[in-house]
């Protein structure tokens, strides 16, 4: 059982005409992938434009869902998460700043494109070598980290 910390904007895409629905669709993929593999998920969202101005967490089906408060986004509830709670986390993001502050608190990055196919049931491998070379130490995080997913 992992750790999931999820850029939930940065997974869906923010361009759709019920947004509201997509976001609904998402967190249901991820209570069933949450029944299925246990993992315990947070999902964060920007809520600034939307929500009622304070960060909010619900807990719905078992996973965590954060709405950042006004004058916060996601982004940066995500990066407190990871400064504060003081535990290793696979985290869900394409976003290179967010990328670059859980590498340095000794996180995993992955990128969304990958797990949003390995929620639809595709399988990733990253390639053992490349033109003769091994794996660098991150690039063997990321083939572990994925392998739990």
């Amino acid at each position: 059982m992992s750790n999931l910390l999820i850029d939930g904007y940065n997974l869906i895409g923010i361009f759709h005409r019920d947004l509201k629905k997509v976001r609904q669709n998402l967190i249901q993929t991820l209570i069933s992938y949450k029944n299925k593999k246990g993992h315990n998920i947070t999902l964060v969202f920007d809520g600034y434009k939307e929500g009622p101005g304070i960060e909010t967490k619900e807990f719905i089906g078992g996973i965590t869902v954060i709405y950042s408060g006004a004058g916060e986004k996601a982004d940066d509830v995500i990066k407190r998460i990871l400064k504060e709670a003081k535990k290793f986390w696979i985290v869900i993001t394409s976003d290179r700043e967010i990328e670059k502050v859980a590498w340095r608190e000794n996180c995993v990055a992955i990128d969304s494109s990958i797990f949003l196919n390995i929620i639809n049931g595709e399988e990733y491998f990253i390639e053992q070598q490349t033109k003769g070379k091994t794996l660098s130490k991150r690039e063997k995080a990321i083939q572990r980290a994925i392998a739990k997913l």
